[in-house]
């Protein structure tokens, strides 16, 4: 289970863009990759594709690539990057008690809520 999620602003650690923060677009858990906005990005050249399409034009456009995800730490409320953790908390819902997981800085020990 990844601990970065989608919307999270996150700072990266290393790699050429290290010190760079950004709103992560996409998680791809499977690959142990995220999607950083500002971050990572390539040229890809694109090939003119038939009238009237998305890609009618082609010609060289500026994405941004997967990183991996050890390369970026999640960035607490106070903009210092924090490592993550999880604590359980029971709740009481419909009279039925619930345990259920919230992500925490390691640093304070507080919910991170963004």
């Amino acid at each position: 289970m990844a601990k970065i999620k989608k919307d999270d602003v996150v700072q990266v650690i290393a790699g050429r863009d290290k010190g760079m923060q950004g709103r992560v677009l996409k998680v791809d858990p499977k690959n142990d990759r995220v999607i950083v906005e500002g971050v990572q990005r390539v040229k890809r050249h694109r090939r003119a594709g038939a009238p009237g399409s998305q890609n009618a034009s082609g010609g060289i456009e500026t994405i941004e690539a997967p990183i991996h995800i050890s390369n970026v730490m999640l960035v607490a409320p106070d903009g210092k990057p924090v490592r993550v953790g999880y604590r359980e908390v029971e709740v009481e819902r419909d009279g039925r008690k619930k345990i259920m997981r919230e992500r925490i800085g390691r640093r304070g020990g507080k919910e991170i809520e963004l």
